[in-house]
């Protein structure tokens, strides 16, 4: 018997295929299952988990507490490659950032913003040369202007693990205050309300609340407390708070409740009267 040929410009047709799931529920074996789930995961398949349906619009993977990213200049704006390490190692990351430490760079208040590149160049020579630092320890610094600065590598949006805070690296972000803020200092409110959005912003990321309190643990028997002890911090916290030291000055740690406030605004959260 001849098979009839497909007329011209036909496609053969191909036998519909069976979804996997349907396969599954016809007769796979529980063990079976269980292998066929570990291979899945192994190779980094997601999708295998239930998926559960949003409202139009909406971004599943958004924290419910979140605020807008601030302007944030890059590294390019300040750093000088010819006088940048030849093989810089490469920035290293925890799995989020849960607080911020705040700091003062102890350097003197009465710069023009035009020439803080050249001062955030100038840190980051003393910090990776006396200090024999791979980098900037800074994750970021802020002006009097209020402009914010993108200090160690690694990205902005991203929780690399700095070298501001003693015993508290991990899980933690720097923020430093370009200038001296002891007792007495008057603090630019165009940079408390600059490191207020990008506490708001970067702790918004892992749905952190600026005015709770973290769990950290030490790494450092060098900070104030002993390596491995785990203690409760201010989730904005000031230098002070993780190791033994005056900054970020008695000014600006006044100014601490004021920050942790209106960053907790920016998240869209409830106002609070405490500090």
């Amino acid at each position: 018997m001849r098979v009839p040929r497909r007329a011209p410009g036909t496609q053969r047709r191909r036998p519909a295929r069976v979804p996997g799931a349907v396969l599954v529920l016809l007769g796979c074996l529980p063990g079976l299952m269980a292998v066929v789930a570990l291979a899945l995961c192994a190779r980094g398949v997601e999708s295998a988990a239930p998926v559960r349906l949003a409202r139009p619009g909406a971004d599943p993977q958004a924290p419910a507490h979140h605020a807008a990213r601030p302007r944030i200049l890059t590294r390019s704006v300040w750093l000088d490659r010819a006088a940048a390490p030849a093989r810089q190692p490469p920035p290293r990351y925890d799995d989020k950032v849960v607080a911020v430490f705040v700091h003062h760079t102890d350097s003197p208040n009465g710069y023009d913003c035009a020439d803080t590149p050249r001062i955030i160049r100038a840190l980051y020579a003393g910090q990776t040369g006396s200090r024999s630092w791979d980098d900037i320890g800074y994750n970021f610094l802020v002006d009097r202007c209020g402009t914010i600065y993108e200090g160690r590598a690694g990205g902005v949006d991203r929780p690399v693990t700095g070298a501001h805070t003693q015993g508290f690296n991990h899980r933690t972000a720097g923020i430093a205050a370009l200038g001296t803020f002891t007792a007495g200092v008057p603090v630019p409110r165009a940079m408390t309300d600059a490191i207020a959005a990008l506490a708001a912003w970067k702790l918004g990321l892992a749905d952190v609340d600026p005015r709770a309190r973290a769990r950290l643990v030490s790494s450092n028997g060098l900070s104030r407390f002993k390596a491995g002890t785990a203690t409760t911090l201010p989730v904005v916290a000031g230098h002070d708070e993780g190791f033994r030291t005056t900054c970020p000055g008695a000014a600006l740690t006044a100014r601490l409740p004021e920050i942790r406030q209106r960053a907790a605004r920016l998240q869209g959260r409830t106002p609070t009267t405490g500090p």
